[in-house]
């Protein structure tokens, strides 16, 4: 087992506990997806967070094949909705049906009342549907006919997956709607090595759907040992530095970088380098967080706050670019 260091508010038994929910949930992953090893420590880190997930790649990278293999591990209720141009509201978070009969009528809720949500091509589907999911995300409750309902009490995340906005057919989510994930994982295409073990797979009938490993009280239990994650007040400071940076980049960066900022980064940035890098302290085996921890996760949690001009489009600079510009002003504690 790892050096897990000292930290009085989490047990040797709480501790071996969360490593086994992560091992069982990795090895379940890998049942399933070849690679993408970074997307699954993202997955699992960001569950492990309660945070929600918005995940990015052209058609046929195994966006949904992850997200899929990440829910089925858990012995939780699981719903999808594939999104498109003609999706309503109403069939996301449901509708009131009149019984005549009756003369009453019937709240029929819809798919958004699980413990796992995907979105499929979430960006295809109307902004007013996308909308439909954004009181669910922030508020954890949506309203069908004037009444508030509220989701599941104890594991409510929502994984979206979209197709890069270049592509015909795609709708740019917002930003009040982008903010509420609390990571953007982009996925690349698998190497050679990578893409045969696919083919391999495929051919022996592998990759298709387990029995689940875990239950919903597993994962509600590895996010309430994860809150317990010390956390030192310099890295505290390291977090809100960072997220300072992308309000204000004329007084770290170079001129040029600068410039090409449009709109920095909300305080749920802040919040979710905190909680995200409490999860990654006990993927990494570890029961307090390190610098390290937020440099990994920098990339995840700005990539979709942090707003480029035109002129960034124009010079080939991407947000990662500039996430590393600024992960790079800020000095580690």
């Amino acid at each position: 087992m790892a050096d897990r260091g000292r930290n009085p508010f989490i047990s040797d038994e709480e501790f071996a506990y969360s490593i086994e929910v992560i091992r069982k949930l990795r090895e379940y992953y890998s049942s399933r997806v070849v690679g993408q090893l970074t997307l699954q420590k993202s997955l699992i880190a960001a569950i492990i967070a309660d945070g929600h997930i918005l995940l990015e790649s052209v058609p046929g990278l195994a966006k949904t094949t992850a997200a899929k293999a990440i829910s089925d591990a858990v012995d939780g209720k699981f719903s999808r909705v594939q999104c498109t141009p003609d999706l309503l509201p109403s069939d996301i978070v449901g509708t009131q049906i009149y019984h005549k009969e009756t003369g009453r009528f019937e709240t029929i809720f819809g798919p958004v009342f699980a413990n796992f949500v995907l979105l499929d091509e979430v960006n295809r589907s109307s902004a007013k549907t996308q909308s439909a999911m954004l009181e669910a995300m922030a508020e954890q409750q949506v309203t069908i006919g004037g009444v508030s309902y509220h989701m599941p009490q104890d594991i409510f995340i929502v994984i979206a997956t979209q197709n890069p906005i270049e592509q015909e057919g795609t709708y740019p989510l917002s930003e009040a709607q982008t903010d509420r994930f609390m990571i953007k994982e982009k996925i690349d295409y698998p190497s050679v090595a990578e893409e045969v073990s696919i083919l391999e797979m495929m051919e022996k009938g592998g990759g298709e759907k387990r029995p689940p490993v875990l239950t919903i009280h597993d994962v509600d239990m590895v996010q309430d040992i994860a809150e317990k994650v010390y956390v030192a007040d310099n890295v505290k400071q390291y977090i809100a530095r960072i997220v300072a940076v992308t309000r204000d980049p004329g007084s770290y960066l170079s001129r040029q970088m600068a410039e090409y900022i449009r709109i920095g980064a909300s305080p749920r940035a802040s919040i979710a380098f905190l909680r995200l890098s409490k999860a990654l302290a006990l993927l990494n085996g570890r029961t307090y967080v390190i610098p390290d921890d937020i440099k990994e996760m920098a990339h995840q949690v700005l990539r979709h706050r942090i707003g480029l001009n035109y002129s960034a489009i124009a010079d080939g600079v991407s947000v990662e670019q500039v996430i590393d510009a600024i992960t790079s002003a800020v000095p580690t504690p």
